[in-house]
């Protein structure tokens, strides 16, 4: 029987998730040698190419996409375990604000984590918009805020900048019809404004027809093909789908950021690099 590591399977996890040995080193506080030096031991211990370096950057061969999910359940394993047996398990509350938008895909894994690995920290989860997250944390009133901005404040992390994308229904037509083009959003949602600015520069005109508080009524209205709306690609619900252009501008990028708080060093600690892990893998 051959026995597998867990630190060198953490760090071929952490080099998948971040796509490359540089980010993941600094994940995991090594240098980027001793990264590599792990993943040729694994390598040659499998007998398999886990890792295509030939393109630029770093993808997982056919072999190492199959190893990722074993990876992730043993090194998950080893650390419930270790929490679970040691007198090092942390108690206590963190609460994370995260906007509505992004929840999906990367908060509930990284939730699930937390409770396997943190069953002791209640993890609470505040969902609202950008701006009232960043009201909330300024006061304190949240541990951890994630943000979707152009830009990024002083203390914050860029975790992925990814393209906002016009959103309607699947097969819908309203974005086709003649002008105006009937737009619906939240009345605090942080694309409002740039968006409506950009159909204003590229003269195509429009009117607000559904203007609401609620990102449910927003939905519903998008998926019954009554207006469009503005998104970030890879967080797109399956009863809405992106829009072939067509006329309608580039809606330009934006930064999906993080900001921590100063206490709860050791909790945060693990949820902050569960959502890195998160975003990285995205």
């Amino acid at each position: 029987m051959r026995n597998l590591d867990v630190t060198v399977l953490r760090s071929f996890l952490a080099v998948a998730q971040a796509g490359g040995v540089t980010r993941a080193a600094g994940f995991l506080n090594l240098t980027q040698s001793a990264v590599s030096m792990q993943l040729k031991r694994l390598e040659e211990m499998l007998g398999l190419q886990l890792l295509d370096r030939s393109a630029r950057g770093i993808s997982l061969t056919p072999a190492g996409a199959q190893l990722l999910t074993y990876a992730q359940k043993i090194v998950d394993l080893n650390d419930e375990v270790y929490t679970r047996l040691t007198d090092q398990a942390w108690e206590g509350e963190v609460v994370l604000g995260v906007p509505a938008d992004i929840v999906y895909p990367v908060i509930p894994d990284v939730l699930r984590r937390m409770g396997r690995t943190h069953p002791r920290v209640k993890v609470s989860l505040v969902s609202s918009f950008t701006r009232v997250l960043k009201t909330q944390f300024a006061r304190g009133e949240v541990d951890v805020i994630l943000t979707t901005e152009p830009g990024v404040d002083s203390g914050g992390e860029t975790l992925i900048e990814v393209p906002l994308r016009w959103i309607g229904a699947p097969g819908g037509q309203v974005w086709k019809n003649t002008a105006p083009l009937r737009i619906a959003f939240c009345r605090n949602c942080g694309f409002r404004e740039d968006t409506l600015a950009r159909l204003d520069r590229a003269g195509v005109a429009w009117e607000m027809a559904v203007d609401s508080q609620s990102d449910t009524t927003i939905d519903a209205s998008v998926s019954a093909d009554l207006a469009v709306t503005a998104r970030l690609e890879g967080h797109v619900p399956d009863y809405l789908a992106y829009i072939d252009r067509g006329v309608l501008p580039d809606l330009g990028t934006q930064k999906i950021n993080m900001y921590v708080g100063n206490g709860k060093a050791e909790v945060v600690g693990a949820l902050t690099d569960y959502i890195r892990q998160g975003f990285c893998a995205l």
